[in-house]
């Protein structure tokens, strides 16, 4: 198993470096390393987990869309705002979910960790939303989640994991650092509007 887990690791840290520099290649390497590591998380009974990589699935494609639609002439993705009340809204969703599901993996199941996991899985769901929709505030929230990851990976001695997801945290400052620059970047001179003609 721990040869399948490197493997998922390394086209996992791969794929979130790629999100950080705002290349759209960073959805089709995601996508592999879901099949992995969904098949990785159902093993170690971590079946929220392996629910969020499905569901991860789906949102990797809509991402990819996404971010084809609104690249830049450098062929990068361009950051979009998040206003404040849909993020507050997306992480009440988030809490309901995290519940819902916490409650369900803890009544129907054998999970390890019900509650936590199911609360992982939740932000996690929101924080590839606004990844998919290019949102800043994405970086903040998966570096709170892959800090509790960490210890929940150690917990289940997926040690490997535990690894790749503290070097997730890395990337999400890299990714937090590049998408701010990216958006205080100074409109080229070129791209300016000419004056209008009187």
């Amino acid at each position: 198993m721990s040869w399948i887990e490197l493997i998922g690791a390394l086209i996992s840290a791969w794929a979130v470096w790629l999100t950080a520099k705002r290349k759209p290649w960073c959805w089709p390497i995601g996508l592999l390393s879901v099949v992995i590591y969904t098949w990785i998380f159902a093993d170690a009974k971590l079946y929220s987990d392996a629910l969020l990589q499905v569901a991860f699935g789906v949102l990797i494609v809509y991402g990819w869309v996404r971010w084809l639609q609104n690249l830049d002439d450098d062929g990068l993705v361009q950051v979009a705002p998040l206003p404040t009340a849909q993020a507050s809204a997306h992480l009440l969703i988030g809490a309901a979910g995290a519940l819902a599901l916490g409650f369900a993996m803890h009544r129907w199941t054998d999970a390890a960790l019900p509650w936590l996991d199911a609360a992982l899985t939740a932000y996690s769901l929101v924080a590839q939303w606004w990844q998919a929709r290019r949102h800043i505030a994405a970086w903040w929230l998966w570096i709170v989640v892959d800090v509790i990851y960490v210890g929940e990976y150690v917990y289940k001695s997926l040690l490997i994991t535990s690894v790749l997801y503290a070097g997730f945290i890395v990337l999400a400052v890299i990714g937090l650092r590049s998408w701010k620059q990216a958006v205080a970047r100074p409109i080229p001179i070129s791209e300016l509007s000419p004056p209008a003609k009187l």
